[in-house]
């Protein structure tokens, strides 16, 4: 995943297990579209917190504005990242137990009052969002990054009209 030269990600993408991959990675595809290096990192609040208050301590040194965390079950992972800086921190739960991601879903929804974490819908719809919304975070300040998404969001409402007219046709020759 690269894009921008001479510069470094600006994106961290977190997981807490290499199981998460997979729904984490619509994100990092989601940021290509829009030339956002990205890096990934699998990290875990329980098992390696010392490594995870370390990666968040320097990530900022390393050109990261903001992190895009994808956690499981009671998801601790961007809550813990939220409490070590103050980056924006996009919640991903993600549907890794028997609770289907509800679990996940209210434990990033609930965190207490100064410990944001912006939380996006379950899995690869709440994957791409957030990294659609790291992007917009990021185009505050680059005018470039801002028009592409504007033509993003032309994109999406032509795409509609698409399927609009494709169904308008499917109707019409059922009528027939």
């Amino acid at each position: 995943m690269s894009v921008q030269a001479n510069e470094g990600p600006s994106v961290a993408i977190l997981m807490g297990s290499d199981s998460d991959l997979g729904v984490m990675a619509e994100a990092a595809a989601q940021l290509e579209k829009f030339a956002i290096k990205a890096e990934m990192e699998v990290l875990s609040a329980h098992r390696s917190p010392e490594r995870l208050h370390e990666y968040v301590q320097a990530a900022p040194g390393r050109g990261i504005r903001v992190f895009i965390v994808g956690a499981g079950g009671a998801a601790h992972l961007g809550g813990v990242v939220a409490s070590l800086t103050t980056l924006p921190v996009i919640g991903v739960p993600l549907a890794a137990t028997s609770l289907n991601g509800l679990d996940a879903l209210l434990a990033t929804v609930q965190m207490p009052a100064g410990v944001p974490v912006a939380t996006m819908a379950l899995d690869k719809a709440g994957a791409r969002n957030a990294a659609i919304f790291a992007a917009e975070i990021l185009a505050l300040g680059d005018a470039r990054l801002a028009e592409q998404l504007a033509a993003h969001k032309e994109e999406l409402a032509r795409s509609v009209e698409e399927k609009s007219a494709r169904l308008k046709q499917k109707l019409a020759a059922g009528q027939k």
